[in-house]
């Protein structure tokens, strides 16, 4: 069955870059620009979690922690050692791998909530190291100082393009990488194991070191986006580590729809746009008689239980399945005019 962007991957794509490359010329409002950053950033992070717990099959909280540590350690390497922060963003992107790779290994073993109560037991095992190391993480107060990204004499933080521009090629090289890599006889095998594991096995799939590799390659582009994260914020907070933020990204995988890959980018940016305005609603705290922090983490909340229940497809499932049942329609009849 043909789904939409197989139809129509081509003026879908060049009509998308069009307006990504259009957006900071005709907004001028920084903060929407600034939102969009946020959105982009979190969205690679969701769409390579939804690797794992999308098209492996593996419920965890991981790339929560792949992000932080991305995050920290270019803002680490930086702010202490003084190196170059386009050196300190990959090694972030390092450290995060040889993360995945730890966590992996007991959590490969387990099943079903064990595998998510571990990986958020590792994940809050990394914010209370952070926390006890104060003089070199900042400890609660997070890493202050965290110099901007700069090319010469080019400051990024002084254009509204370049940080936009540099988050969107990033976004762009994750979302090709991790639809090569699903469409690859490796995203295959995956699938296989998560459908079929005990016939998968069985026909010579190594069940280990695939979920384990899913897990490294799943990590690479969150730890980069950490990275990025902290020197445009010029700031690592350990409030990345936090379950609000762990519940955002959740939603924009499960509501944008699970082995999906590009449901998780869209709904990315529109969560963002949407959990960040209801924060800022004045109008909000006023009809629910709460501050405006738990009405948003109440709407997502809401957000996640209604999809799972009525739309367990997600909202890219839902663009599949009618782009699939017109594609089919309009076949039949051209089969058959009468």
């Amino acid at each position: 069955m043909m789904h939409f962007l197989d139809a129509y991957k081509k003026p879908l794509a060049l009509v998308g870059i069009i307006i990504f490359l259009a957006i900071p010329l005709v907004v001028e409002n920084k903060l929407l620009i600034h939102l969009a950053i946020l959105g982009m950033l979190y969205a690679i992070v969701a769409s390579n979690w939804d690797l794992t717990l999308g098209y492996a099959g593996v419920f965890n909280f991981a790339h929560l922690a792949f992000f932080g540590i991305g995050a920290y350690t270019s803002g680490i390497l930086t702010v202490k050692l003084g190196i170059s922060p386009w050196l300190g963003i990959p090694c972030g992107a390092v450290t995060a791998a040889l993360a995945s790779i730890i966590v992996s290994i007991p959590a490969i073993r387990l099943r079903g909530i064990y595998v998510a109560l571990l990986t958020f037991a590792c994940s809050q095992l990394v914010l209370l190291l952070l926390l006890s190391q104060p003089l070199i993480t900042g400890g609660q107060q997070g890493l202050t100082g965290v110099p901007q990204l700069q090319i010469g004499d080019f400051l990024f933080r002084e254009s509204k393009y370049a940080h936009f521009y540099l988050v969107g090629l990033l976004l762009l090289c994750s979302t090709v990488f991790l639809r090569r890599l699903v469409s690859s006889d490796f995203g295959l095998s995956l699938i296989a194991l998560r459908d079929f594991e005990e016939y998968a096995v069985a026909r010579g799939i190594p069940l280990a070191r695939q979920r384990l590799l899913a897990f490294l390659f799943s990590s690479i582009f969150p730890g980069l986006a950490g990275g990025v994260y902290a020197h445009f914020l010029i700031v690592a907070s350990p409030d990345i580590f936090g379950f609000s933020l762990a519940t955002l990204l959740l939603s924009m995988v499960l509501v944008g729809g699970v082995a999906t890959i590009y449901g998780p980018v869209v709904i990315g940016v529109v969560m963002t746009y949407v959990s960040e305005l209801m924060a800022s609603s004045a109008w909000m705290s006023d009809v629910f008689g709460v501050s405006r922090g738990p009405v948003r983490f109440m709407f997502v909340a809401v957000l996640i239980v209604l999809t799972m229940r009525f739309f367990p497809q997600g909202v890219w499932g839902l663009v599949n399945q009618f782009s699939a049942r017109s594609l089919q329609a309009k076949n039949t009849t051209v089969e058959d005019p009468a």
